[in-house]
């Protein structure tokens, strides 16, 4: 009997929680929807591949491929800074029979799709020219036969016979020499990695990026929800501190945890896991600082509207699984529209994007501003609502 009571008080205290019973019933239900409509959306991988001195044939072939878009340049050079612009992602140059292709390799998914059409591009054009000299061989023994034909009707028997024994043979040798296909040489070149880079490479820098924003967020919200649980909050808000000064108290407090936090999971990270880095170190770490400092800022404001660590920890299928989704570890141009710019609000995106760029690319952090932006925007719309959240505990 004590145990059907102490049953019944618990699920009447449950029941009581509106927050906790949305949280626990219609959270699930959102991220399966969303789940749905990102995996149901066309996961096919598009490619664009800049091609030099390479015959019509070919470009057209590899244009007439489902997902793969040509575009022609004049010079190596100019195809090139187009591969570091991002407007590309391969480069196919010809030399007679011979060719180069050259590969951004920052997506391994890419790479192999633009082999696998390059690939079969040639080969259809190799089976089409192998096609039209069959036919002309064929037209022009059919021509030799029929000139045979008239001299054997003209000539004696034995100068005939001998005459077209000749010409065979010469018709034979004809046929082969126009059949004949040299084998083209490929050699591939690669801008990051080499051939055995696989796609973990490029999850690795995000996956960078969501450890330091999933533990940091959970920390620093689970903290000050103790804080106030506990009294301690309460009491600094009767004092005639500022909302601000408390807020950029905890903030500066837990920020130097996070900071050693950071810069061990991201020296972890590269150096254990021996991830290439083509850019500055020190670039992708204040890249991780920047969004360890936004996930404090949201961790320490979703806190304030937690009763219990059990309604903190259920705040997480709707805020960290979404990070997963919108940061680049599934490819947004596989998206519909109106999902890909659900990412645009995600913190976990730019950050990706910025040190993606660090790691593969070796941009620097001035060319990085739109992204660096992007974070201190959040960072200072956080910070606000931080302040403006204290208003609800204030006593006096």
């Amino acid at each position: 009997m004590r145990t059907i009571g102490i049953m019944n008080r618990v699920l009447k205290e449950l029941f009581r929680d509106k927050r906790t019973l949305a949280l626990m019933f219609l959270a699930p239900v959102l991220v399966m929807l969303l789940m749905s409509f990102i995996f149901n959306t066309n996961s096919s991988t598009n490619v664009t591949v800049g091609t030099v001195a390479v015959s019509d044939k070919l470009n057209t072939e590899m244009g007439s491929i489902k997902h793969v878009t040509v575009k022609t340049y004049d010079t190596k050079s100019a195809a090139k800074k187009a591969l570091s612009n991002e407007k590309i992602d391969a480069i196919v140059k010809q030399n007679g029979d011979n060719y180069s292709l050259t590969y951004a390799n920052t997506d391994s998914t890419k790479t192999a799709a633009v082999k696998m059409a390059f690939k079969n591009a040639l080969t259809t054009t190799s089976v089409n020219k192998l096609k039209s000299a069959l036919k002309k061989s064929t037209t022009a023994t059919v021509k030799l036969q029929a000139q045979l034909q008239a001299i054997q009707k003209q000539q004696a028997a034995a100068t005939a016979t001998a005459k077209t024994t000749s010409t065979k043979a010469s018709a034979t040798n004809q046929s082969t020499a126009s059949t004949s296909q040299t084998t083209p040489k490929i050699t591939n070149h690669y801008v990051y990695g080499d051939k055995d880079t696989g796609y973990f490479a490029k999850m690795l820098p995000i996956l960078m990026g969501f450890f330091v924003f999933f533990f940091v967020f959970l920390i620093s919200g689970m903290a000050l929800l103790k804080e106030r649980t506990t009294g301690t909050l309460d009491r600094l808000l009767a004092t005639p501190v500022k909302r601000s000064s408390i807020v950029f108290g905890y903030m500066l407090s837990y920020g130097i945890l996070a900071i050693i936090q950071t810069i061990v999971i991201v020296l972890t990270t590269v150096w254990l896991l021996g991830i290439e880095v083509v850019g500055s170190m020190f670039s992708v770490i204040v890249i991780n600082l920047l969004l360890a400092l936004v996930a404090l800022a949201f961790g320490i404001l979703l806190s304030t509207f937690a009763n219990s660590e059990f309604q903190m920890m259920q705040f997480i299928p709707l805020v960290v699984v979404p990070q997963i989704f919108f940061s680049g570890l599934i490819p947004l141009d596989s998206m519909a529209d109106w999902i890909k710019g659900i990412s645009y609000i995600i913190p976990l995106k730019y950050s990706g994007d910025a040190v993606n760029d660090i790691i593969m690319r070796g941009t620097s952090l001035m060319d990085l501003g739109a992204d660096i932006g992007m974070l201190l925007l959040f960072l200072v719309i956080l910070t606000c609502l931080n302040i403006v959240g204290l208003r609800r505990y204030r006593k006096v």
